[in-house]
């Protein structure tokens, strides 16, 4: 009988080779070697899209937030622009629940407005008694109310604004803030324009600080600006860049304890 063959045991399957010190157990080496480098390559890959990936959601998230935070989205009323009456309601804030309310006068219609047709430009240069009373009588024809039942109240002040370093915290103009809560006696509150935006300075726009978007009105000389004191109307002042801005901040009241005289100019 002759005799079987056996055949040899075969090692792990490299191209059809043993593995072993020969020429099979190098190519077998060397495809195992290849292998692992292009799998670590598709990992740097991975790794290197996901970091930029990464990258592009939280630039997307920062953007949204900044814009959000300070962008101005709409303004509402141009320098350019020569507005008669522009009036804009929302809704009370609840600061005026916790003070004695003044029937026919405390705000019960809340809102902020806008005007070029109070004052002149030329007036605005020539500040005089009536400038107030004028103001004063548009406020009340705004929210629907006896301007009677208004009084002037302190602070009513004169303001100065440029790009000189701020030198005490009192300087700082230009962080958010709510009149009533600054200023406890103040219901309403307008500023009259002395400077034009664009042209005397750059910055300083107001900007009314909503819910998911600003709004902001750009100063132009005899521009009056009005609204209720309350948080409603959170604001604040953008930083002067470059020139000089004037207004004059003329606040009233409704209780007659907190009312000042008119100033005496001399």
């Amino acid at each position: 009988m002759a005799p079987q063959r056996r055949a040899a045991a075969r090692g792990p399957d490299c191209g059809g080779a043993a593995a072993g010190p020969g020429r099979g157990g190098r190519r077998c080496h060397g495809s195992a070697k290849r292998s692992q480098g292009q799998q670590e390559s598709r990992w740097r890959w991975l790794r290197a899209l996901f970091l930029l990936a990464s990258a592009a959601i939280g630039a997307l998230v920062s953007w949204r937030y900044l814009g959000a935070e300070d962008g101005v989205t709409e303004v509402l009323a141009q320098h350019q622009e020569n507005l008669q009456d522009k009036f804009i309601e929302i809704p009370c804030s609840e600061d005026y629940d916790s003070q004695k309310r003044f029937e026919g006068c405390t705000p019960r219609k809340c809102g902020r407005g806008v005007t070029d047709a109070v004052i002149t430009r030329e007036e605005a240069e020539r500040i005089r008694r009536d400038v107030r009373q004028r103001i004063q009588q548009r406020i009340a024809q705004a929210f629907g109310i006896n301007s009677s039942a208004m009084y002037l109240t302190k602070p009513t002040f004169f303001s100065r604004i440029n790009n000189t370093e701020a030198k005490t915290t009192h300087d700082e103009y230009w962080h958010p803030h709510v009149d009533k809560v600054t200023y406890g006696s103040f219901d309403y509150t307008s500023l009259l324009y002395l400077s034009d935006y664009s042209e005397d300075f750059g910055g300083g726009r107001f900007v009314f600080m909503d819910a998911g978007s600003n709004k902001t009105i750009e100063p132009q000389a005899g521009r009056v600006s009005f609204f209720t004191s309350g948080s409603e109307n959170l604001h604040r002042v953008e930083k002067v860049q470059w020139g000089t801005r004037y207004a004059i901040t003329i606040s009233f009241t409704c209780n007659p304890d907190h009312g000042i005289g008119d100033p005496v100019l001399t």
